[in-house]
């Protein structure tokens, strides 16, 4: 099956509902716990001090936290699109008086320009257009500002996509954008000095059923604008089932998350901006190896 970019990108309003169900999100959200202990390792790298820090995809509120003792005199705004994630991190983060917990989409920040002098966002980046987040971080950072991400690259949960392979030509896991891809973003969005680095993990299970309880829990189901709507099917399913585990040793079997840490600069925007908006300038074949994070339909 021919598969064209904007159809294996994320589509938006699924991603929110998937948030918006994930009720256990802190009893599996391991991952999102250590890209987010990795990025806050990084923050004495830096010599900065923001006013306001945003923990841009808060989910429910740890981040937010974080950043909120790291930087106790800073205002850090915790964003999500998520009317779920929201409710949490506003219970969590009720008692700090110096954290806004704010609805806001990714690819339109509730910001004034130059207004930010940190954007921290750990694994948002697979449920948003690149491109877009990457313009907005560039918009609301003033110059000398900081984003620093984590995300998940293509070859995050390989062995899901070889298993479903097998079984049909679907897409079953949503797109995926290597550091090289994001390091070109970064700079046609208009941020300065892109640096990224990647890193992987293995996670082991020994039963199919709590991967995909993971995976959901966590709000990390397949919501590729061409995802197949139907239901899965008893067969489809028991094929899926066998291939995955084929991959294994002994009783248990491992996916691999590949994790994309990068780090970019605000800067004086250029006179004239580049690219047409809503474009993304990654052919199709850049991210063929890879279509990004979501579990079994």
């Amino acid at each position: 099956m021919s598969v064209s970019l904007e159809s294996a990108l994320p589509e938006p309003a699924a991603a929110r509902r998937a948030f918006d169900r994930a009720l256990r999100f802190d009893d599996a959200c391991v991952v999102h716990d250590e890209a987010r202990g990795r990025l806050l390792e990084r923050l004495p790298l830096f010599r900065i001090e923001p006013r306001v820090a945003v923990d841009l995809g808060c989910a429910t509120g740890a981040g937010a936290l974080a950043l909120a003792q790291h930087f106790p005199e800073a205002l850090v705004v915790a964003l999500d699109s998520s009317r779920g994630m929201l409710r949490a991190a506003r219970e969590r983060c009720a008692q700090q008086p110096r954290i806004v917990v704010a609805g806001g989409d990714a690819e339109r920040l509730p910001l004034a320009a130059h207004s930010v002098q940190l954007v921290f966002a750990n694994l948002v980046l697979p449920w948003c257009r690149p491109d877009a987040l990457f313009a907005e971080a560039a918009r609301v950072l003033e110059p000398g500002g900081l984003l620093l991400f984590a995300t998940l690259g293509p070859d995050s949960l390989a062995e899901v996509r070889r298993a479903w392979a097998t079984v049909d030509d679907r897409l079953h896991v949503h797109a995926a954008f290597d550091m090289h891809d994001l390091g070109d973003l970064a700079l046609a969005a208009g941020l300065g000095e892109p640096v990224m680095d990647v890193d992987r993990l293995e996670v082991t299970y020994e039963r199919v059923e709590r991967l995909v309880a993971d995976l959901r829990a966590c709000g990390a189901v397949n919501v590729a604008a061409g995802r197949r709507r139907g239901l899965t099917g008893p067969r489809r399913w028991r094929g899926f089932v066998r291939a995955l585990r084929a991959g294994g040793a002994g009783s248990r079997f491992g996916v691999t998350v590949e994790l994309v840490f990068g780090q970019a600069w605000g800067r004086e925007p250029p006179r004239a901006a580049r690219g047409r908006p809503g474009e993304i300038g990654v052919p199709v074949e850049r991210i063929g190896r890879g279509r990004h994070r979501g579990g079994p339909q």
